[in-house]
């Protein structure tokens, strides 16, 4: 016979070979990844995020033109030949773009790796210690938090040469505060806990404590804001690119592209609308992916939302 004690919010209850039932124990990770998949617009968002993920990086490799090589069919719109059309000086706009979109997202996947661990990091130092390393630490976070990013951004990227590398390595630099006061919360809660004690009495170091028990039980939101970097990173990139302080010429970015197409927007329109609608769809795919890691993390803001 089933033992109903057993039965919990892990398992279900599924018929056996002898007709009775039996439980089937989930673990938490199995259980976030059944709500994740079952979120429709996460995961439309997720294939087509993919899709243009290995569009830019792998697509280059397969396409005929290159982005920095002069074409002789100028000013061409979008045809079979040039998908994107051409700008002025020959360019094909549609291996620019393949190009603009991955140096895009190289930034903004190192701007959110690098926030995240950082801020990870950090707000679960303090959040263990709590007292005057607490006090000490959140201090410094706060300040990060109140200097002026874009400024900041503006004037160390003009000084860079315009590298993708350290344009990411800046923007990351001032973001990580946001992730630090999410994990450290996250921490205040978890230290209480009874595997934490347990691992206490068990002579576990304050390190170990840390990064193989606080850490893993607080990737929910840590995971959920990574996206949010994402989504932010390409379009503070954006920006950068459009006042031209982001990536520099020869390289190019979706940012670039847009800020180099403004002046013919009524006579080449497909060069500024296109690198746009991508700039666009990043951004809504992160959103929606978010979205959906933030109600597989946890489904009672799904029900509030509702």
């Amino acid at each position: 016979m089933t033992d109903i004690g057993a039965l919990g919010p892990a398992g279900i209850r599924t018929p056996g070979d002898d007709g009775e039932f039996t439980v089937v124990q989930r673990s938490q990770t199995q259980l976030v990844l059944r709500r994740f998949l079952r979120h429709r617009a996460a995961m439309i968002s997720l294939a087509v995020f993919v899709l243009i993920v290995l569009w830019a990086f792998a697509g280059p490799h397969l396409w005929h033109y290159s982005y920095a090589k002069y074409t002789p069919d100028n000013s061409q719109p979008p045809s079979w030949k040039h998908p994107f059309g051409t700008d002025s000086s020959g360019y094909d706009a549609y291996a620019q773009v393949m190009r603009g979109t991955q140096t895009s997202l190289k930034i903004a996947v190192l701007i959110a790796l690098g926030s995240t661990l950082v801020g990870a990091v950090w707000g679960a130092i303090a959040g263990f210690y709590r007292g005057f390393v607490d006090a000490l630490m959140m201090r410094i976070a706060d300040l990060v938090l109140t200097l002026p990013l874009f400024a900041i951004a503006l004037v160390i990227s003009s000084r860079s040469g315009g590298s993708w590398y350290w344009i990411a390595v800046v923007i990351a630099g001032l973001t990580w505060a946001y992730v630090s006061r999410v994990v450290r919360s996250s921490v205040l809660s978890l230290r209480e806990k009874e595997f934490v004690e347990a691992a206490r009495a068990l002579g576990a170091s304050d390190t170990r404590i840390i990064f193989r028990h606080l850490l893993p039980n607080a990737l929910g939101p840590v995971i959920v804001n990574a996206t949010v970097l994402v989504a932010t990173g390409i379009l503070t990139e954006t920006a950068l690119s459009f006042l031209g302080f982001g990536v520099q010429p020869p390289d190019t970015s979706l940012g670039l592209l847009v800020a180099q197409a403004q002046t013919a927007v009524d006579t080449r329109p497909w060069l500024f609308y296109i690198p746009g609608a991508f700039i666009i769809a990043i951004a809504l795919t992160i959103n929606f992916i978010g979205d959906g890691l933030r109600d597989a993390f946890d489904p009672r803001q799904q029900r509030v939302r509702q």
